[in-house]
């Protein structure tokens, strides 16, 4: 049995893919990052994530596709949109071979914040 690899931060994720799928997982990671500048950067089930008040967003790549895990919510808020991309609950699979969404990963990522940050809003108020 293979032993997987263990990541401590986005640049070791990235940097175990070919020079390709690493432009495309930076150009990702920047995405997210100027539509969050406040969130967090950690690897969390060993795939990058981006944490404000709680998760906002999760991306890994594979042979084929890139997953983006923008959560129930953000796959419910957008699913008129994502309809060309193979999705679940929670994932969508971008074709590593097509540009990447990017505007429409922007803007599920700035949905996260809102989402997140009501929750969060709510979750303080209960405990006053």
């Amino acid at each position: 049995m293979k032993d997987k690899p263990t990541f401590s931060n986005t640049d070791e994720y990235i940097a175990c893919f070919p020079i390709s799928t690493q432009n495309i997982l930076k150009q990702i990671r920047k995405t997210i990052l100027l539509a969050a500048p406040k969130a967090e950067e950690l690897i969390s089930y060993q795939m990058p994530a981006f944490k404000q008040n709680g998760v906002l967003v999760y991306f890994a790549a594979y042979k084929n596709h890139i997953g983006f895990y923008p959560t129930a919510s953000g796959i419910v808020a957008f699913q008129d949109e994502i309809t060309e991309f193979k999705s679940s609950k929670g994932a969508i699979q971008f074709p590593i071979n097509k540009p990447m969404p990017l505007d429409l990963i922007r803007r599920m990522v700035k949905y996260r914040i809102e989402a997140d940050e009501i929750k969060f809003k709510k979750k303080k108020t209960s405990k006053d």
